[in-house]
């Protein structure tokens, strides 16, 4: 494919921006101490070397009432100005360009050291997630946010970024005085939308004449907030119209939602069963109010969606954000020509913006390294090759042999069925779960750039081992349904989740899923057969359906069943069965929960290791490694990342 648009140079204010990707503002709980550190700098080096036109740092602090979590980098203090350099100047060596961002969370706010902050917002309106009730602003106080805005920037811009980027995005502090429902003000910023608007104009003023003529300013803008209350599009379109006539003002970076509801904040980070490039026609419609440059990001993890945008003139550059945290080389390898060879981002949310919510480092299911540049790095090739041998072709196996043999080693695959990718395979049946299986050719591709032989339909044993007589031996033979010690008769029609995932089994109407893992297979399960016309209750072992699963999926999960009708039995473990009634104790009060009038009963019960071939090997003096679900069950992630390791140590 032609990239007649992407890679060719893109100007604001002055400033050549190499090509049209960039990397928009996330969180990396990279930071420490509220500063930014060596490692926040690695990681965004990795990206300006792989290519990358523009790097947007993340969300800062600007004012002293806002700082909470010391994951946060407080702009707020001259202390911010030496990581800021040094990020620049990792940054710039590569040739890329880089963007600070300032941020107020308004009454979006939270709490630290176990204490609840004073969110503060134009006016004492609530919002429906974090439950904050905010402090009304004095008039005095917003001119001291306004200036602290301006002093954040100013600092920014002395230690050697190339612009700043404000947000009234996704429910923050500006697009609070915008919003109609959220600023009920009266005095000069609130009362008309003229009014509304001054905030902003006075921002962009300041920060303007705080850092000189040169350094661009850009505002992030949700195209729509997708919330009962929130910014509609058109008042977004007109707040944009007026945007125009800011002339300090250099670009809009368009996406979508708010914070401030459970089902509106998955835009923040949409998962994978949103629709690709799902904002650009947005930023196209204001592109048409906004004549200068438009960024845009929502679920671009191609270069070719991104080429279509820019070919299309909905947007000037393209925000792929999660693309590069999956392969920050993907800028590079699309200029060689080499598509084939991307490792592309699936939308799963689970160690980007999950990791976040966990309140641990920023990486990738796919790529550990990603996030961990300082401590792992490139991997080091090896003095003395060996022979390996891996038992098993799902993700950690196949990670572990494409590191191996990426070091040096010689190294074959076994898997004992005729395709590679374990319950991958399952979890892509789902709806909206099929770019999971994406995954799969990822790692197919890593494994046959590094020279991995692969032999499908091969069981390991001893005897077979023996024959091949590697040096070292990593057993990925992950794992197979538990079967649970409740009592269910034979008159009880029960099948596993995993037949109805592999078609080998049908419910009748009428079913009841036993979810005790809480996580994906029983929230998609039951999605599947309510779409199939099932009545289907879903009785999860834990406080809520997805208890387990990265937020804005199991939110805008719990959304798509309370559509479908499908009823959420919570603190239900599973006790028994019988004929058509199905029953639970209520984990918390041990009380009995009875479904009756069941056709099916579906099994969700977790899962247990295959541990077949380590017992023998042990015995063997042969050297072994585990990976994965066959040392406990868990997700991908453990297993992808314990294949790499094992790999980097043999």
């Amino acid at each position: 494919m032609l990239f007649k648009h992407l890679f060719t140079p893109h100007t604001i204010r002055g400033l050549e921006i190499r090509n049209r990707i960039f990397s928009s503002g996330h969180q990396t709980i990279l930071a420490r101490d509220w500063l930014p550190t060596d490692e926040l700098a690695a990681y965004h080096e990795s990206r300006a070397a792989g290519g990358v036109g523009l790097i947007i740092t993340e969300a800062a602090r600007p004012h002293g009432d806002t700082v909470t979590t010391s994951s946060y980098i407080d702009a707020s203090t001259d202390k911010c100005i030496p990581g800021y350099r040094k990020i620049a100047e990792a940054v710039h060596k590569h040739g890329a360009k880089v963007f600070g961002q300032v941020a107020h969370g308004g009454r979006i706010a939270h709490g630290y050291g176990g204490l609840l902050s004073v969110p503060y917002a134009p006016s004492t309106v609530p919002d429906h997630r974090f439950h904050t009730m905010p402090r009304t602003m004095s008039t005095d106080y917003v001119w001291e946010v306004i200036q602290a805005h301006a002093d954040a920037a100013q600092r920014m811009a002395a230690a050697g970024l190339d612009g700043i980027e404000m947000t009234a995005s996704h429910g923050l502090l500006l697009a609070q005085f915008l919003s109609p429902d959220v600023n009920r003000r009266t005095d000069e910023f609130g009362g008309s939308e003229e009014k509304r608007f001054r905030f902003i104009t006075e921002v962009v003023t300041a920060v303007r004449k705080a850092i000189g003529p040169d350094c661009i300013i850009g505002i992030r803008v949700s195209a729509h907030e997708d919330e009962p209350t929130g910014l509609t599009s058109q008042m977004v379109v007109d707040a944009c119209r007026r945007m125009e006539g800011l002339v300090d003002l250099d670009y809009l970076n368009v996406t979508m939602g708010s914070m401030a509801t459970l089902g509106s904040s998955a835009h923040v980070v949409p998962p994978m069963v949103f629709e690709h490039a799902y904002t650009a026609p947005h930023a196209a419609t204001i592109k048409e109010v906004f004549t200068r440059s438009i960024l845009v990001t929502g679920r671009i993890n191609q270069p070719q969606l991104a080429e279509q945008v820019l070919e299309r003139g909905q947007a000037d550059m393209c925000g792929m954000t999660r693309a590069l945290i999956s392969d920050s080389e993907m800028p590079n390898k699309t200029k060689r020509g080499e598509l084939d060879d991307i490792r592309a981002c699936i939308g799963c949310n689970q160690a980007c913006i999950g990791h976040y919510h966990q309140g641990v480092p920023i990486s990738c299911i796919q790529d550990p390294i990603s996030g961990r540049e300082l401590t792992l790095g490139a991997h080091p090739a090896v003095e003395k090759p060996r022979t390996v041998l891996i038992a098993g072709g799902g993700p950690g196996g196949m990670k572990a042999a494409a590191v191996a043999a990426q070091r040096g080693h010689r190294v074959t695959l076994c898997e004992r069925s005729g395709q590679l990718g374990g319950q991958v395979l399952l979890a892509q049946t789902l709806p909206g779960r099929a770019e999971f299986g994406v995954l799969v050719d990822n790692l197919q591709r890593e494994m046959k750039l590094a020279g991995v032989e692969v032999r499908l339909n091969t069981d390991v044993d001893l005897a077979w081992v023996k024959q091949e007589s590697p040096d070292v031996v990593i057993i990925a033979t992950g794992a197979t349904p538990f079967q649970p010690d409740a009592n269910i008769g034979t008159d009880t029609h029960v099948i596993e989740a995993w037949q109805i995932l592999k078609g080998e089994a049908s419910p009748g109407h009428s079913v009841v899923i036993a979810d005790w893992r809480c996580d994906w297979i029983g929230v998609g399960l039951a999605e599947k057969l309510a779409q199939q016309g099932c009545r289907v209750r879903l009785a999860v072992d834990g406080t809520h359906a997805g208890q387990n699963l990265q937020i804005y999926l199991r939110d805008n999960w719990a959304g798509k069943l309370n559509a479908l009708e499908v009823e959420i039995i919570p603190y239900a473990r599973l006790f028994g069965a019988d004929g058509d009634a199905v029953y639970f104790h209520h984990t918390a009060s041990g009380d009995p929960i009875v479904c009756e009038n069941v056709d099916t009963l579906v099994l969700s019960q977790g899962h247990q290791s295959v541990i077949t071939l380590e017992g023998p090997l042990r015995d063997s003096g042969i050297a072994i490694h585990m990976v994965g679900d066959c040392l406990s069950p868990r997700t991908v992630e453990e297993a992808i990342y314990e294949g790499l390791m094992t790999a980097r140590r043999i």
